[in-house]
């Protein structure tokens, strides 16, 4: 299989750094049906943590978010990748992204242990259009 490239947006949300800000979230979308590409926690700060929210609809996530109170910023915009795992396949989106001169400033990436992976790119706004347009979307 090819590598699947989209366009992908995200929200995210700060909460405070403590156990089950995470799984409240996610219970809490879970039970109005909101279907996510992806999610990432990352600190911010020394008590709270972001939440990324990459739903596979936008518009199901903002009328969630104005149901259950949740803040949410965005749309941002990354770029996800699904592909068969094979050695040098990151490389080889990376080199596109290169020839473009285009700077990745985070990714994020997981093999399934069934022989493909998933990997979230995210580039500056203003390199968005030409990191697209190197890979193809």
């Amino acid at each position: 299989m090819a590598n699947q490239i989209r366009r992908a947006g995200y929200f995210y949300t700060t909460v405070p750094d403590r156990p089950g800000e995470a799984y409240r979230l996610l219970s809490d979308l879970a039970a109005v049906r909101v279907d996510l590409l992806a999610f990432t926690a990352v600190p911010v700060g020394p008590y709270r943590t972001q939440l990324a929210l990459f739903p596979d609809d936008e518009g199901s996530l903002r009328e969630a978010g104005d149901r259950i109170g949740l803040d949410l910023d965005g749309p941002h915009w990354a770029l996800i990748v699904q592909g068969d795992d094979e050695i040098g396949s990151l490389a080889a989106i990376h080199e596109r992204l290169y020839e473009a001169d285009v700077n990745v400033y985070a990714a994020s990436g997981v093999t399934d242990g069934r022989g493909g992976f998933g990997y979230v790119l995210y580039v500056r706004p203003d390199d968005f259009e030409a990191a697209a347009k190197a890979l193809g979307v």
